[in-house]
């Protein structure tokens, strides 16, 4: 009897999921976000996104993303810097079936140059940033996701921490003007592991990927 009993309580629970399964998604809508007034740093955080980061057209800071009511984002402007962190009110039952990436995509827009601080942070999918200057530092992390930028100039530091995934990009200036400090497990790197004496910094961790980062001329 009991034996019949859990299996019938098997079946309702497997009916449950494919029923939940079939259910449609909400629709997400796109849209954009743009600031009311001059951005010095920007920082996002965010789960299961990805970033990509390009160069502003006309000055503006802005980022394009898409929301519904069950998952949308958090934007806070206060004294110039500029905070992006997802939330949601989603149930267990959301979470069943696939759920499409191209929804998940943040696109930040940046005036070259203007930035003292940029932060950006998350995990299971890839980070990207085009041709950028960044006044101050920046501070890449990924985990499950590749980090690639291409010709990125700090003027102070570059910081990138990568877990299960690879590193490549090129940064601005030569070798000497950093103290680099470099740390790779199980992957291959074209870093030395310390260099002293340069007036800015540059910190690259990477667990379970490879790290290609190369000096480039302005």
């Amino acid at each position: 009897m009991k034996k019949r009993f859990a299996a019938a309580l098997g079946l309702l629970l497997f009916a449950a999921l494919l029923s939940g399964c079939g259910a449609e998604e909400e629709p997400f809508l796109q849209k954009t976000y743009m600031a009311e007034e001059t951005v010095r740093a920007v920082c996002i955080d965010v789960r299961d996104r990805e970033i990509e980061v390009t160069r502003s057209a006309d000055g503006q800071t802005r980022l394009l993303y898409s929301e519904n009511s069950k998952e949308y984002y958090h934007f806070t402007l206060e004294d110039g810097t500029l905070t992006v962190q997802a939330a949601g009110d989603k149930t267990w039952t959301d979470y069943i079936g696939a759920k499409s990436s191209a929804n998940r995509k943040l696109e930040l827009q940046i005036p070259d140059g203007q930035l003292e601080e940029l932060r950006l942070a998350t995990t299971n999918e890839n980070l990207t940033l085009q041709d950028l200057t960044v006044a101050g530092g920046v501070t890449l992390e990924s985990n499950g996701g590749d980090i690639a930028f291409a010709r990125l100039d700090v003027g102070a530091s570059l910081t990138v921490s990568s877990k299960n995934g690879d590193v490549t990009g090129a940064v601005v200036g030569s070798i000497d003007e950093f103290a680099l400090e470099s740390a790779v497990k199980k992957g291959e790197s074209t870093l030395p592991e310390r260099t002293e004496g340069g007036e800015k910094t540059l910190r690259v961790s990477a667990n379970n990927g490879d790290v290609d980062i190369v000096f480039v001329e302005e």
